[in-house]
């Protein structure tokens, strides 16, 4: 088994998250806890939002923004059988333009 970390991208804008209703996010987060609970076998870790980032290079530690909104982790037998356990994700319906990028993990070498 593999394992593959697959990074949520939002393509909406603050004012467009902002129009969703309770309604609609309440409907979201009940849809994407059918899709974790139809993978659960292959979640190794279900993930998380991500919000205040900080980047780190030689020249120090800064702020930044961009699209990416969340994570997950899981184990498939090859990539594309990881990258279809994301295909009815709630995620990708939610916002016109959302995506959701499936990175292959392999194991540090010894």
């Amino acid at each position: 088994m593999g394992r593959f970390l697959a990074i949520l991208h939002g393509a909406a804008d603050d004012t467009e998250r902002a129009e969703l209703s309770e309604q609609q996010q309440s409907e979201f987060m009940h849809a994407w806890a059918v899709w974790a609970q139809r993978n659960e076998h292959a979640l190794v870790d279900r993930g998380a939002p991500l919000y205040r980032k900080k980047r780190v290079t030689a020249g120090g530690i800064e702020d930044f923004t961009d699209s990416k909104i969340g994570y997950a982790i899981v184990e498939a037998v090859a990539h594309d059988d990881a990258a279809r356990l994301f295909l009815d994700h709630p995620h990708i319906a939610l916002h016109p333009g959302n995506s959701i990028e499936v990175l292959e993990c392999p194991p540090v070498p010894a």
